[in-house]
C-alpha cells in the first residue's frame, strides 16, 4: 500500500506543475474554489489534490487512487472517442498482460452474468453509462470508470449449450489518457465495482 501511496504522489506532483485550467480540461474534471480537481472515479465522487486522491470522500486501500493519479498525469486535452470499441488484445504491447486482463476483468462475472442483466439499470447509473446496442451479445453497456475511459460489456446468457461469456472492450482513444498497464487495471477495478453494486443492492 505504501508503494502505491509513493507512486501516487509522485504521478500528482507532475500533474500539478501543469496550468490548473489545462489540468481541469485534459481530465474532464471540475476546479473547485480551493484548487481541488472533482469528477466522478469508479462510481464514485473523486477529489484529487496535489497530494491526496479521496474516492467517495475515503482514501481508498487499493489501487484506485493510483490509476487516478496515473489518469490526471497522462490525460491530454484530446476528446474521448467511443466508437470503434476496441479488445485488449489488440491494443499494442497488450501480450504480457492478456491472460491476467481475461482472468480479472471478464472472468470474474461469469457467475453473475444473470443477476448482472437483472441490475444492468442500476450499474449503468453508478458509472455513468448507457446502453450499447446491435453487440450481437444478450445484453450489453458502456460504462465510464474515470471521464474519458469508457468501457463496453457485452454479455451472452447461458444456455442449454454454452456456459456464459463476458467480453470487455475499451473506447477507442483510450491509450490517449492511460498507460497500458493501467488501462488493464482500470478495467479490473470496474468489473469489480460491478461486483460490490450487486453485493451492496445500491447502484
Amino acid at each position: 500500500m505504501n508503494s502505491y501511496k509513493t507512486l501516487m504522489r509522485k504521478n500528482l506532483e507532475r500533474t500539478f506543475q501543469r496550468p490548473p485550467a489545462d489540468l481541469a480540461a485534459s481530465m474532464d474534471a471540475r476546479m473547485e474554489n480551493d484548487g481541488t480537481l472533482s469528477f466522478k472515479a469508479f462510481g464514485e465522487p473523486c477529489r484529487v489534490t496535489p497530494r491526496r486522491i479521496t474516492l467517495g470522500g475515503r482514501e481508498p486501500d487499493d489501487p484506485r487512487a493510483l490509476l487516478v493519479s496515473l489518469y490526471a498525469r497522462h490525460a491530454g486535452k484530446e476528446a474521448p472517442s467511443i466508437h470503434p470499441l476496441r479488445a485488449f488484445k489488440d491494443l499494442p504491447g497488450s501480450m504480457p498482460y492478456q491472460g491476467a486482463f481475461r482472468t480479472h476483468t471478464e472472468m470474474i462475472l461469469l457467475p453473475f452474468v444473470t443477476t448482472i442483466q437483472e441490475r444492468q439499470t442500476e450499474i449503468i447509473a453508478l458509472f455513468d453509462g448507457g446502453p450499447y446496442p446491435d453487440t450481437g451479445g444478450d445484453f450489453a453497456f458502456l460504462l465510464r470508470p474515470l471521464p474519458k475511459i469508457a468501457l463496453g460489456y457485452i454479455f451472452y446468457l447461458p444456455d442449454e449449450d454454452f456456459p456464459p461469456s463476458v467480453t470487455c472492450l475499451f473506447s477507442s482513444n483510450a491509450p490517449a489518457f492511460m498507460p497500458l498497464d493501467g488501462l488493464a487495471d482500470v478495467a479490473e477495478y470496474t468489473s469489480r465495482g460491478i461486483l460490490a453494486a450487486l453485493r451492496s443492492g445500491t447502484g
